[in-house]
């Protein structure tokens, strides 16, 4: 079965590498772009799946060895062997894992929307603080930041931000953010020394090309108003943020950041576009999650997935069970520990879902 679709791919992988080469695609870009993305995926797969046939064919010299009249030979054939057949099952599973479906959001920025929930000016103040985590972990990945909307307090808390990061392969590494994180710890305002638990929530959305999302004009109401809070004398004095509801869904985004209305109405347009496929990828999730034996997390905002432990110094993922106590590193910016094991156990899920 593994052979056979191996085989498949690499006839696939030899037909993109002419259609790449000929001149007909080459004057057409948006196939060119189509044919390189899926030819570069499957680089790694041809990669993979020559060792493995090299290992098979190593294999099977030794086979005969064990066989042989020499008993020399032999006992390096049967001294070998094991090694190898490790080496085939660890590039078994590295194949396994490569052949897993592609999720077509892959390669796409995203949109994050942080919500201070529970706790009053303490989730606002924790809310802060998750928002400068993600900052400084895209500053570490060579992402680039750009807030579409905020709502500070004067503490130096967010009652809400909303923020696009783009870069190589975004969503693949975020998407497993959304939820409810939960912060225990004793707020400055606290005299009596007293553990609080507060909450936030963070959506992840991928960024919806026009191409993904039809927004019709008349299903649209925008609003303009005179933005607020912290940002310059401008605020008071031009009607610059605007406010975009989508009649049909009833989706409601605003932008407020920038001096510009027409800059701001383009914001908006990009986080309207992103909630719209994020409604569509949901429902799409829920009628696959039915037949699913195991997940790692639904993506619904009200899943409590973390808990960020004060006192303790303890990061805890409530989805794979996972304890780690290096909470100010996490806040840092050093999420890829946690991440990569959430990679792994969605990769591990879906392959008991293919049993």
């Amino acid at each position: 079965m593994l052979e056979k679709k191996l085989d498949t791919l690499k006839k696939r992988y030899d037909e993109l590498g002419s259609l790449l080469s000929s001149a007909e695609v080459a004057n057409k870009p948006e196939l060119l772009r189509q044919y390189s993305m899926e030819h570069s995926r499957l680089v790694s797969i041809i990669e993979l799946s020559n060792a493995y046939a090299e290992v098979k064919k190593e294999i099977a010299g030794l086979n005969e060895l064990k066989n042989s009249s020499d008993d020399e030979m032999k006992a390096l054939a049967n001294a070998e062997h094991p090694a190898l057949i490790d080496k085939l099952k660890n590039i078994e599973s590295e194949l396994k894992i490569a052949l897993l479906p592609v999720d077509p959001n892959a390669d796409k920025n995203v949109i994050v929307e942080i919500r201070a929930g529970t706790g009053g000016e303490e989730s606002a103040l924790f809310a802060g603080e998750l928002f400068r985590m993600y900052c400084r972990y895209a500053e570490m990945k060579k992402w680039e930041i750009e807030i579409m909307d905020s709502n500070p307090t004067g503490l130096g808390g967010f009652k809400e931000v909303v923020f696009g990061i783009s870069g190589a392969k975004v969503w693949s590494y975020l998407k497993f953010e959304r939820g409810t994180h939960r912060v225990q710890r004793v707020p400055e305002t606290e005299a009596s020394g007293r553990v609080h638990t507060s909450a936030i929530t963070v959506a992840v959305l991928p960024e919806a090309d026009e191409v993904d999302i039809e927004i019709k004009t008349e299903d649209l109401r925008i609003d303009t108003y005179r933005a607020s809070g912290a940002g310059g004398q401008h605020i008071n004095k031009t009607d610059s943020a605007i406010r975009i509801t989508h009649i049909p869904t009833n989706i409601v985004v605003s932008c407020q950041d920038e001096r510009s209305q027409i800059k701001n109405r383009a914001k908006a347009m990009k986080v309207l576009r992103s909630k719209l496929l994020e409604a569509k990828m949901l429902a799409q999730e829920q009628a696959i999650m039915k037949d699913r034996r195991q997940q790692v997390g639904s993506g619904d905002r009200s899943e409590k997935i973390r808990t960020y432990n004060y006192p303790q110094n303890r990061i805890t993922d409530h989805r794979i069970n996972l304890s780690l106590y290096n909470l100010k590193e996490v806040l840092e910016g050093e999420l890829d520990d946690i991440i990569e094991k959430l990679i792994k156990a969605d990769q591990e899920a879906q392959l008991n879902d293919n049993k």
